[in-house]
This record gives C-alpha cells, sequence and structure tokens, in this order.
C-alpha cells in the first residue's frame, strides 16, 4: 500500500487567526477519508495547499509523485466564452496532454514527434477520447454539449467540473463539498460511484449520508490537532464520544491528585526539595491538566419567535406562468402552525418560484393568497448574505437591529448576541470579505432569526455549515414553533426534520407525499420496478398475440425454412425485450457506477436496432 499524501506538523494563520497547528496525518491507496472541522478551521485551506493555490506557514506535505491527482473545487469557475464539450475537452491532466500533443503533431513535418505522440494515445489508450467525455456528460445529465457555459446553472457548472475531474480517471481526487448545488438524484448517483470505485479520495462534506455511506475514515481536526478515526461516521459519532468522556476523565483525575499533591507541595521542608524534584515535576504536569478546560463552543439559536395566530396561509388555485412554461397550475393548500414540510422537485420545476410566491417577492397570475395578519416571514434564500465591499460583521447585524429578544423573553445587545453565533469580539469588525463560507452562511442566519420569524423557509440552508452547527440547527428546527418549509438537497437534514413532503413534477404539477425524504425514495424506486416488471410480462405476450392472430394466414404462404425463421424470430424479440427491461431497471436502481451505465446503456442501444432489424424482417414476412 503506497502513501499518496503524507502532512507532517503543518501549521497555518491568518493574523491573529490560527487556523491549525503541528497538523500531521497520511492518506494511503484505497482510503476513503473525510475531514471534518468547524467552519473557520482550515478545511477548504487545507484543500488549497494540496493542490498549491496556498502554502503552510510551517510544517511540510508531500503528494506521491507517480499518481494522477483530480480537484473538485467547492465553486468551481470555467471560461464562458466555452461551450460545455469545449470546458470538459480542456480538462487538465496527463490524458489529455496526450490528446493535445497528438494533435499538433498530425500538423507538424516532424515525424518522429507523431510517433511518440501515437505512442503516448496507445499508451493512455485515448483514442476514443471524445466518445469517453460525451458519455461522462451525458451520464452526469449535460447532453447539450455545444451549450454555452455561461447559461449553466450552478448544479450543471458543479456536474461539469465533477465530468473534468473523473475523465483523466485520476488515482486521488480531492473533493471539496462535492454534493452541493446538485440535485438529489445527481447526488445518489454520486454516492453510489464513489462507493464503489477503487479511487482513493479526500474530501470536506457536510452531507452526513453520503459521508457515512462512501468513507472508510474520517479525520477530525479539533483544537488545532488531527484525531484519526477508521470508520464511517456513525462509527466516528461513537468513537469521538468516547475520546472526550475519555479527556474529562483525566482531567477530573488529575484534579483529584493536584489536591494531594497541593497539600505536599505546602508541607514540604525546603531542605528536601532537591530530593524530590521528580514531585515536583509531577505536580506541575497534573496543574497543567487539570487546568484543561476544553473549548467546546456551540451556536445557539436560543430566538423568540413572533405569536403566531390561527390563520397562518391559505392558498387557493393559485397559478403562476412565464409565458408557455408553466411553473404552478390551480395550487390549493392551507398552512398549520408547526407544521414542517419539505420541497423536493428538479432544478427549473418551479421550486423557487413557489417560495416567491409566498413571500410575495412575485404576483401570481390566478388564484387567491391569504396571508394571517401575525405572520413574520425568515426567508433564507440560497443566494447567501448580500453585502458591500469592505462592510464588516457588525455594520451587517446593527442595519437590522441593536437588541435582540430570545427565547425567554430577555433582551441581548447585538454585540454580545454575535457571540451566541460564534463571532467573539476580534471578529466584530472584520471584513465580511474575509469569512470563510460556512462563516458567511452562519452570519446570514443569524440576521434571519434576529427578526424573529414565525414562519421560516430555509432554501439549501445547509451549504457550508459545518456538522455541528447543522446538529445545532436541526434541534432549533425541530423545536420551532411556527411553520417551517425546507427546500434542500441534504437527505439527513430533511430527514430528521420534516413530515411531510411536496413534489414539484414540472408543468405546474405538484403532490403531497406524507413522509420524509427517504419514504418518499423508497416508494419511488418500488413503484419504478414494480412498472418495469409488469411491462417485461405484458410486452412477450403482446408479441406472441400478434404472432397467433397471422399464424394461420402466414403459414399457407411460407415455406419451411421461413416458418421456422418467423418462430425463431418471435423468440428472440420476446428475450430481447426481457433483456431490455431488466437493463432498464438496473439503471434506474442508482446501484451502477459510470463504467456499468455507459456499458448497459449501449447494450440498450444494441437491443433496439436488433429489434428494429428483427421487425422489419417479421413484418416482411408476413406481409
Amino acid at each position: 500500500m503506497s502513501t499518496y499524501l503524507l502532512v507532517e506538523n503543518a501549521s497555518k494563520s491568518y493574523g491573529d487567526i490560527e487556523l491549525f497547528e503541528n497538523l500531521t496525518f497520511v492518506v494511503n491507496e484505497g482510503q476513503k477519508i473525510a475531514l471534518i472541522a468547524k467552519n473557520g478551521t482550515g478545511k477548504t485551506t487545507l484543500l488549497n495547499i494540496f493542490t498549491g493555490k496556498d502554502s503552510f506557514d510551517a510544517g511540510s506535505f508531500y503528494i506521491n509523485k507517480d499518481i494522477k491527482v483530480g480537484y473538485l473545487e467547492q465553486d468551481p469557475q470555467f471560461n464562458p466564452k466555452l461551450t460545455v464539450f469545449q470546458a470538459a475537452y480542456g480538462s487538465p491532466g496527463e490524458l489529455m496532454d496526450a490528446v493535445r500533443e497528438y494533435e499538433v503533431a498530425l500538423h507538424s513535418p516532424n515525424k518522429r514527434l507523431l510517433e511518440v505522440a501515437i505512442a503516448k494515445m496507445d499508451f493512455y489508450n485515448a483514442w476514443d477520447f471524445d466518445v469517453k467525455i460525451k458519455q461522462m456528460l451525458s451520464v452526469l445529465k449535460l447532453n447539450d454539449v455545444d451549450q454555452s457555459v455561461a447559461k449553466l446553472s450552478g448544479g450543471q457548472v458543479k456536474r461539469l467540473a465533477l465530468a473534468v475531474a473523473l475523465i483523466n480517471e485520476p488515482d486521488f481526487l480531492i473533493l471539496d463539498e462535492p454534493t452541493n448545488h446538485l440535485d438529489l438524484d445527481m447526488i445518489e448517483w454520486l454516492e453510489e460511484y464513489m462507493s464503489k470505485t477503487q479511487i482513493t479520495l479526500l474530501m470536506v462534506t457536510h452531507d452526513r449520508y453520503f459521508l457515512d455511506r462512501v468513507c472508510n475514515e474520517i479525520i477530525e481536526i479539533d483544537e488545532k490537532l488531527a484525531y484519526s478515526y477508521k470508520g464511517n461516521y456513525s462509527y466516528f459519532l461513537e468513537k469521538r464520544d468516547e475520546r472526550l468522556f475519555n479527556k474529562n476523565l483525566v482531567t477530573e483525575k488529575a484534579q483529584n491528585l493536584l489536591r494531594k499533591e497541593l497539600d505536599w507541595m505546602r508541607r514540604m521542608p525546603k531542605a528536601r526539595s532537591t530530593k524530590a524534584k521528580y514531585r515536583i515535576d509531577a505536580f506541575y504536569n497534573l496543574k497543567e491538566q487539570s487546568e484543561y478546560k476544553r473549548n467546546e463552543k456551540q451556536v445557539e439559536f436560543n430566538v423568540k419567535s413572533s405569536r403566531l395566530g390561527n390563520k397562518i396561509l391559505v392558498m387557493e388555485n393559485v397559478s403562476k406562468s412565464f409565458g408557455d412554461l408553466v411553473m404552478l397550475k390551480d395550487f390549493t393548500y392551507t398552512f398549520s402552525r408547526f407544521e414542517k414540510m419539505g420541497i423536493i422537485g428538479r432544478n427549473g420545476v418551479g421550486k423557487s418560484t413557489f417560495l416567491n410566491l409566498i413571500t410575495q417577492k412575485l404576483a401570481h397570475d390566478t388564484g387567491k393568497i391569504d396571508t394571517g395578519e401575525t405572520v413574520v416571514y425568515g426567508f433564507y434564500q440560497q443566494l447567501g448574505i448580500q453585502f458591500q465591499p469592505q462592510q464588516r460583521v457588525i455594520d451587517i447585524v446593527k442595519e437590522i437591529a441593536d437588541v435582540v429578544t430570545l427565547g425567554d423573553g430577555k433582551q441581548m445587545a447585538v454585540t454580545q448576541f454575535l457571540t451566541y453565533f460564534l463571532f467573539p469580539p476580534e471578529m466584530h469588525y472584520v471584513p465580511v470579505e474575509k469569512l470563510s463560507g460556512g462563516e458567511r452562511r452562519r452570519l446570514y442566519l443569524m440576521t434571519i432569526l434576529m427578526k424573529n420569524p414565525n414562519f421560516l423557509i430555509l432554501d439549501e440552508p445547509t451549504n457550508d455549515l459545518d456538522i455541528m452547527t447543522l446538529n445545532v440547527l436541526e434541534e432549533y428546527l425541530a423545536n420551532f414553533g411556527g411553520c417551517l418549509i425546507i427546500v434542500s438537497h441534504d437527505r439527513f437534514f430533511m430527514d430528521k426534520l420534516v413530515d411531510h413532503l411536496f413534489i414539484f413534477e414540472g408543468d405546474g404539477n405538484v403532490y403531497d407525499f406524507p413522509g420524509n425524504y427517504s419514504d418518499y425514495r423508497a416508494s419511488q424506486k418500488q413503484t419504478e420496478i414494480e412498472d418495469k416488471r409488469q411491462r417485461a410480462i405484458e410486452k412477450p405476450k403482446s408479441v406472441q398475440t400478434i404472432v397467433k392472430q397471422s399464424d394461420s394466414d402466414v403459414n399457407k404462404k411460407l415455406s419451411y425454412k421461413e416458418k421456422k425463421e418467423l418462430e425463431q424470430i418471435d423468440l428472440d424479440m420476446a428475450s430481447l425485450e426481457a433483456e431490455k427491461t431488466e437493463l432498464e431497471i438496473d439503471i434506474s436502481s442508482g446501484k451502477l457506477n459510470s463504467e456499468e451505465l455507459v456499458t448497459k446503456s449501449n447494450r440498450i442501444g444494441d437491443i433496439m436496432k436488433m429489434l428494429d432489424a428483427k421487425t422489419d424482417r417479421w413484418l416482411e414476412l408476413n406481409g
């Protein structure tokens, strides 16, 4: 087993903020490791250092030079003038370099250059690279390869970056929040692909289902040090709890021993001090252990929500379209107190439009929307906090209020409230643009809750938040006394909080599903499998029925050889239809990696061609 990455005694600070100190860990071949730490403790900084975009203040790291490394950034950027295919084709990597060198050599008079280029193409098996790119883009639902990058949504850009990372088949893949901006279907595909592939992974992610099902080791950065756990997320939770419990036991034991040692130190005659140096050294070691105080600070969401009356929100036959594009059609629903719902659907089917209709940021075309007088909306939007250059943390919150009312009715100065959200005094005057992605999200969430909403609408609230903050947020939302609507790709977050779902199917159609996301997905998969199996049973029967009806007429005209051929065609068509159905079931199961998906998709294409040819011959024989 070879070492892919080695980090030794690494330290990094930004001004007075120390991210980590003497950090040491290793990534070996075959490991799938997740990095877990609080926001602002250097996760993305670490990945940027590994990919050459930053550097350590002290310490070092080593990446194996004999392996191919891929990197998926948290917010990837592409030249907006390129097409999807051009962006993927221009991806860095040895395989892509071989293709480019071959194209240059084709137009060069130097025959030796062409020989070397051909040898490289053979070595990397790069002759069908164009096909490979299009297949990967197709798997990631980027079928319009001539579309401009500038016109892609955030989710499409992330899928394009993922395609670029996977095309070169890296040995070691570094992922920064890989599930951000991806829809639920694509997350499930990526989860299945990463869990089955032999690729070595180092990732930062807050998606706990993804982490639990893909990773076999977790490295936690806590109080500037690295702790390794050989297992998935469930194992990590158990062992982390044990570590903290044992640390507290050591501290308590040290305090008890310190009392005895302190008594001995006070009673010890001065003349004996040189003879008992080991006891004095032990005393100071115990003193250091007993004074250990864990800095286990957590965000506190102890915020009051405004009183909510009996009438909340009623929507009657509401419709909304943009030209011929129908986003919502004859929607009727009455919201009730304590309701917690999730919203799911593909990108572009009307989820954001629906939220904007509720909050009256957008006018509806027909129908009626009646909002109760006591409703106070808190709308956490996906685009995040908006700020001016050089605007400071304190400036953002003081625009809203100078004091905040807590859940127990007490009031608190906004500067003190900032510390509740883990913004200590030294961060109050830090420019917002200097904050990490997670810190900006936390500040944005604080500004929403400061207004004491009783109807919370959260559009992708989990992006960039660390797992510890998510746990506290989930507890707050579970006990939230108002209405809650969540749009999120985080399945774990949705499963913990929502009691029913609005499923946006497209063309303005929405239906209410009683259950959480896992319930819905299980129901959906079961329905798909049953439907396809039923079609598999019916299709061969329908072919046989057609054959039987025409047998008497056909047999009079066909030769013995042709009759045998027709019988074989009937059998072949039934067999091909059955195989095609089984392949469709496999593809829709979500259990295939990309290579298997491509292979089975190609097989379906071959089957369709064979069915067409056999149908033509069947018609010819029955003509």
